[in-house]
């Protein structure tokens, strides 16, 4: 995906607005230690110039690790927090511009055994901050989401689901005031912490089967660089009330496994509870108020009711009647030489 370019395009652009307006401003990123903060904070600090950056965070050792990751640059700030914590938001949240919400309990079979857990941290953590944002008048927030969300059937995806619609809604909430709220919704990252790939690297290496859920399953997969700049790009994008959601490849979860550990043998072991043998990012039901957007880089799922003053992309185009966008479905593909070379690119 390539980076935007200029600060005055129209919503629907993804020709610079997004990392513009980051430039000289202030930004917070909830769960900044994370796969996806490191590369989000990474790229801000070497391309787009922010005046500070908050990480905000509950683990004292991943920030101090983080911190020599960074050699302690003089623009971040590190507060040690848990986004069930209002006040403590509010507090990190003092003179902020931007908000990144990627703070999320995410493991599924963790979510079926410890189901309020995830409910305390990614149902009402999103509404502190929401909360939070709009008292501190932060001018836009984009909260990361997960394909799981989409007509869950595990307890994190309806967490996820729940998020999702409080912060589309929390543009309601914050109608009278400068806050706008926007989702972006992905599969799964390369790259990121807790990645197969060096399970199946190892298990290969001794000579040992790769376990696998299902030999049928298909999935969505991004590279780490292309979900940062889905985010930047989101920031130029919204107006509040979106939610983006990026046409991507699908890949067989055996291919996957081929391009970890080429030639590996393989056996199935069934779903995992709460897991889906095909994922899917965008219902027939939401594909109803889906646009093609960016010149088919993304989708975009309008609000069913808004109230604040949204306003549809220019350039949007209708999906198709019955639109569905899943792994199953999609009109994209990668081989198991394709997600070699990604892997490769991106290790």
């Amino acid at each position: 995906m390539n980076a935007p370019a200029d600060a005055n395009a129209p919503a629907g652009s993804t020709d610079g607005a997004g990392s513009s307006s980051l430039a000289g401003s202030s930004v917070l990123v909830t769960g900044g230690t994370g796969s996806f903060g490191k590369a989000f904070i990474r790229r801000l600090l070497d391309d787009v110039g922010p005046k500070r950056v908050v990480i905000f965070s509950r683990d004292e050792l991943k920030q101090w690790e983080v911190r020599q990751h960074f050699g302690d640059d003089p623009r971040l700030r590190w507060f040690i927090g848990d986004v069930r914590d209002l006040d403590r938001l509010r507090r990190a949240m003092h003179k902020v511009d931007y908000v990144v919400h990627a703070a999320a309990l995410k493991q599924v079979d963790t979510g079926e055994y410890n189901p309020y857990e995830f409910v305390k941290t990614n149902v009402l953590g999103s509404q502190n901050v929401i909360e939070a944002s709009i008292d501190a008048g932060v001018k836009k927030v984009v909260a990361l989401s997960t394909d799981k969300a989409s007509s869950p059937i595990n307890l994190y995806g309806a967490t996820k689901l729940t998020a999702d619609k409080l912060f589309i809604n929390g543009n309601h909430y914050a109608a009278a005031y400068p806050t706008r709220f926007a989702v972006v919704r992905y599969g799964n990252v390369t790259g990121s912490r807790g990645s197969i790939v060096p399970k199946f690297r190892a298990l290969h290496e001794a000579g040992e089967s790769l376990p696998i859920t299902d030999l049928r399953c298909t999935r969505f997969l991004i590279t780490l660089p292309d979900a940062v700049q889905m985010v930047l790009d989101t920031f130029g994008l919204m107006t509040g009330g979106e939610l983006i959601v990026p046409h991507i490849p699908s890949h067989m979860v055996t291919d996957l496994a081929q391009a970890i550990a080429p030639g590996a043998k393989m056996h199935d072991i069934g779903l995992r509870p709460g897991e889906k043998l095909h994922e899917e990012m965008i219902s027939p039901e939401e594909g109803r108020r889906a646009l093609i957007i960016a010149d088919g880089k993304y989708y975009m799922i309008q609000p069913e009711l808004a109230t604040w003053g949204y306003e549809a992309p220019a350039d949007g185009v209708p999906v198709p009647d019955g639109f569905r966008c899943a792994s199953d479905v999609n009109d994209l593909w990668y081989s198991a030489e394709d997600i070699a070379r990604v892997l490769a690119e991106n290790p």
